[in-house]
C-alpha cells in the first residue's frame, strides 16, 4: 500500500478511554473497540515499565498484544509528542486501526489530544475516533455516597496544577459542585481554601482509584499532606438543601 499523503486518509487512530483504575468500568464499547483493532498502543514513561492504563486492559482483556509508546511528562513533553506521532505514522499509513488507551476519558485531561494534535500536523487528513471513559469523579461520587449534581445545579472541573488559585475562583459560585484534579501536591493548600470559604465539610478526596494505594476519605482527614498526581476532590454545591 502505497503510504498515506499529506491530504490523502489512511488508517484510523482511536482514543479508548479505560477509566480510573478498575478493570471492571472499561466500558463494553472500549473492549470492543480493543478487540477489533490492528494494533494496541498504551502510553509509558519507559518501554520496560508498564503505564496504569496497559494495566487496566490487561486486567481485562489479558489475550490483547499492547505495544507501548513512550512518553516525557516532563519540560520535554512536546517534543516527546511529536517523537511519538511519528511512530504511530508507519502503522496508519499502511490503514490500520491503531487504538491509543488513556486513562479516564480521551478527551478530558488526556495526552491522546496533544497526541492526535501532532498526528494531524503531519496527516491533517486522517480519520480520528473515540469511545468515552468513566472518569475519576464519577467513580469518587459513587465510592463516596456523594450525589454530584441535582436540580439547576452546575459544574466547574478544575486543576491545581499551579496552585489552588483556580479552586478558589470556582468556589465562589455557591450553587455550583466543585471537581479538581491534578492537585495532589497542592491539596493542604486546597483543603485550606475550602476551610476558608465554608465548603470543607461534605468534600470528599480520592487518590489512585482501582488502583494499589487507593484512598478515599473526606479532605478534612487528608489534606494535611501532598497527594498522587491522580488524586480528585469533589466539593457539593454549597446552597443544595438536603
Amino acid at each position: 500500500m502505497t503510504p498515506a499523503g499529506p491530504n490523502e486518509r489512511g488508517g484510523t487512530l482511536v482514543g479508548v478511554g479505560v477509566g480510573p483504575g478498575d478493570p471492571r468500568l472499561l466500558t463494553l464499547r472500549a473492549l470492543d473497540e480493543l478487540r477489533r483493532a490492528d494494533r494496541v498502543i498504551a502510553p509509558c514513561v519507559a518501554p520496560d515499565t508498564a503505564g496504569r492504563a496497559e494495566g487496566i486492559v490487561r486486567s481485562a482483556a489479558p489475550e490483547l498484544a499492547i505495544e507501548r509508546l513512550t512518553f516525557d511528562m516532563g519540560p520535554d513533553r512536546d517534543a516527546s509528542h511529536q517523537a511519538a506521532a511519528e511512530q504511530l505514522l508507519a502503522p496508519l499509513d499502511a490503514g490500520e486501526r491503531v487504538a491509543f488507551v488513556t486513562l479516564g476519558d480521551p478527551n478530558i485531561y488526556s495526552t491522546f489530544s496533544a497526541l492526535t494534535t501532532a498526528v494531524r500536523e503531519r496527516r491533517p487528513g486522517l480519520e480520528i475516533e473515540t469511545v468515552p471513559g468513566i472518569m475519576a469523579f464519577q467513580e469518587l461520587a459513587a465510592r463516596a455516597d456523594t450525589v454530584l449534581l441535582d436540580g439547576t445545579e452546575s459544574l466547574h472541573l478544575v486543576t491545581a496544577l499551579e496552585g489552588p488559585a483556580g479552586v478558589e475562583a470556582a468556589l465562589e459560585d455557591l450553587d455550583a459542585a466543585v471537581i479538581v484534579y491534578k492537585g495532589g501536591r497542592h491539596l493542604p493548600a486546597i483543603a485550606d481554601a475550602l476551610g476558608r470559604s465554608g465548603r470543607l465539610d461534605g468534600a470528599v478526596f480520592g487518590e489512585l482509584l482501582g488502583l494499589p494505594g487507593e484512598r478515599i476519605c473526606g479532605v478534612g482527614d487528608a489534606g494535611d499532606n501532598p497527594a498522587t498526581y491522580l488524586a480528585t476532590v469533589i466539593v457539593p454545591p454549597k446552597r443544595r438543601s438536603r
